[in-house]
């Protein structure tokens, strides 16, 4: 049994600490590039897992998932990366910008997952499994990342995004549901099933939003890449 768990831990740690941790730095590195140097200045612009580390939404969450889906299921956040937008050089639509960095970067690096399975071939049987299943999660945690951070909806990266590109009285809309955010995004996404699974309903809007399109996403860097 403990070696079970230590072998599911083993294939989510490397995936999610480099996607929670490269989205984050991402952040703080575009909004350095724009002109805020809030997080660098933290040392939030770093590849070192343990400046973004959150104890609930880094380690928590993402143990009691695996354990409680049986390893099926893996997700997780990091602390989010201090910008101060006012400080860019034209914050409205370089908050854009900083916005999708982290998301862009998720995407980068599940393409580097495929791209590290060139070399499973050269690998034994056993290293090659373990990389193997690294791959596969490390390509998954990512594209799930991705879609679930572009929901149009602040403080999540796609409604800071939208903000920036809405018409200014539909931005100013938008952004004051920010304070309501989490709230809204956990009753949508967990609540929902199980109201639903009260009434016999698939209200699973987690899989419609996220789960759906991240493995569509992911089967297209499959394609992309020839692992398939």
């Amino acid at each position: 049994m403990m070696q079970d768990i230590l072998f599911k831990v083993s294939i989510w740690i490397i995936p999610v600490l480099t996607a929670i941790t490269l989205h984050e730095a991402a952040h703080g590195w575009a909004a350095w590039r724009l002109g805020d140097d809030t997080a660098m200045q933290q040392g939030r612009v770093t590849m070192n897992p343990f400046k973004h580390i959150d104890l609930f939404g880094t380690v928590l969450l993402p143990a009691m998932l695996v354990l409680g889906s049986g390893g099926r299921m893996m997700f997780g956040y990091a602390k989010p990366v201090p910008v101060n937008f006012s400080r860019l050089r034209r914050p409205r639509q370089h908050m854009v910008l900083v916005a999708a960095a982290g998301p862009a970067a998720n995407l980068l690096i599940a393409i580097a997952w495929a791209i590290i399975a060139n070399i499973l071939p050269a690998l034994g049987d056993d290293a090659g499994a373990w990389l193997a299943y690294n791959i596969y999660n490390g390509i998954w945690i990512n594209c799930l990342l991705l879609v679930f951070n572009m929901i149009p909806l602040p403080p999540l990266d796609g409604g800071r995004v939208a903000v920036g590109l809405l018409p200014r009285p539909l931005a100013m809309r938008l952004a004051r549901l920010e304070r309501f955010g989490f709230l809204i995004i956990l009753g949508v996404l967990f609540l929902l099933p199980l109201a639903g699974n009260q009434f016999g309903i698939d209200l699973n809007v987690f899989w419609w939003l996220v789960g759906g399109p991240a493995e569509y996403l992911m089967e297209m860097i499959f394609v992309l890449t020839g692992i398939v």
